[in-house]
């Protein structure tokens, strides 16, 4: 056998259905598509949540949930996120952290409706915070090395 001998098995390839060729190709005239219409022209292909008239499906289920519309939006700021600026020297760990202060290191851009302290990461530094909501986590990881948490704001 040679690579000039090589060739598909029988059946291996099929060619496309070239359509509206001729009615005597068996696609010809309306190429498979049935008769006139909408369904029948290029690109359309009918609205696929019409009903016929009837109430559709999407309109007869009930609605569900709510978005509340005044709904606070908190900046979440990990643990680690507090040592690394710590460790850049973005934050004295001997201050109290704050809002403002956690603004001016650039740690946040804004303070939205305040900050919550989640406990992704690893604290070295003993610090005291104040933040708006701290996760059990968090709290945890702080109170370890020996610092506190102050939470302002909440209800």
């Amino acid at each position: 056998m040679k690579l000039n001998e090589l060739k598909d098995n029988k059946g291996a390839r099929k060619s496309r259905t070239r359509v509206g060729r001729g009615i005597g190709s068996g696609k010809g005239k309306t190429a498979g598509r049935g008769v006139k219409g909408q369904k029948s022209r290029s690109g359309v292909g009918g609205v696929r949540a019409f009903e016929g008239g009837q109430m559709p499906l999407y309109m007869r289920l009930p609605k569900r949930g709510f978005n509340v519309p005044n709904a606070k939006s908190y900046v979440e700021v990990n643990i680690g996120r507090l040592q690394t600026a710590i460790d850049a020297g973005k934050l004295d760990a001997n201050k109290p952290i704050n809002v403002a202060s956690l603004v001016e290191a650039g740690v946040v851009r804004r303070a939205k409706a305040g900050i919550r302290l989640l406990g992704t990461g690893e604290l070295k530094a003993k610090v005291d915070i104040e933040v708006v909501h701290a996760t059990a986590g968090a709290k945890a990881a702080v109170e370890k090395v020996g610092g506190s948490i102050s939470l302002k704001g909440e209800k």
